[in-house]
C-alpha cells in the first residue's frame, strides 16, 4: 500500500515543492506525507541560526502551500478514507503541522494505573491520557529495534496473506 500511496502524492503534488520524493508514513487512521526543503544559504553561521533559518523556511513552505496542501489532501481522505497530514523537513529539523491524535481507548488493573497515577503525581504528565501517550512514546524509543523487526514480520505475513487463496465469502 505505501508504494501506491507514494505513486498517488507523487503524482499530484507540485514539482519544485520538495527536494526529492516525499516519504509516506501512514497506519489505519492517517497518512503523514514529509518533503525535504531546500536548506537555507546561512554560511558558516552558528548552530542556534542555522535551526532558526530551517525552522522558517519549513514555516514559510506551510504557509505558502496551505491552500494546495490542503486541495491535495482533500482528494486523498476521500480517495484512502484517512485523515492526511503533512510534515516538513530542512537541514537536521523537522516539523509535523496539524496531525490526527486518534483516542485508544483501554481498561487498566490496579498496577497499570498506578503507573500512570505515579506519572501525574511527579509532574510528568497531567492526566491517565497523557501519562499513557508518555508511555507509548518512551517504549517506541526504547524498543525501536524490536517494534521494526515486528513490523517487518507483520509485512512478510500480509505478503504471505496476499498469495493465499481467494475467499468466496
Amino acid at each position: 500500500m505505501a508504494d501506491e500511496e507514494l505513486g498517488w502524492f507523487a503524482g499530484r503534488i507540485p514539482d519544485g515543492w520538495f527536494t526529492g520524493p516525499v516519504a509516506i508514513t501512514s497506519d489505519r487512521d492517517e497518512i503523514i506525507v514529509t518533503g525535504m526543503l531546500r536548506e537555507p544559504d546561512v554560511g558558516d553561521a552558528a548552530d542556534a541560526t542555522r535551526r532558526e533559518a530551517e525552522y522558517s523556511r519549513i514555516e514559510s513552505f506551510r504557509e505558502s502551500s496551505r491552500t494546495k496542501r490542503m486541495e491535495i489532501a482533500a482528494a486523498a481522505e476521500r480517495h484512502y478514507e484517512r485523515k492526511v497530514s503533512w510534515s516538513a523537513r530542512c537541514g537536521d529539523t523537522h516539523l509535523l503541522f496539524t496531525h490526527l491524535a486518534a483516542p485508544a481507548m483501554t481498561r487498566l488493573r490496579m498496577p497499570e494505573r498506578r503507573v500512570l497515577d505515579t506519572l501525574i503525581d511527579a509532574g510528568v504528565a497531567r492526566s491517565r491520557s497523557e501519562a499513557l501517550q508518555w508511555c507509548v512514546k518512551l517504549v517506541g524509543r526504547h524498543e525501536d529495534e524490536w517494534l521494526s523487526e515486528l513490523r517487518r514480520a507483520l509485512e512478510d505475513v500480509e505478503s504471505v496473506r496476499d498469495r493465499g487463496p481467494a475467499s468466496d465469502a
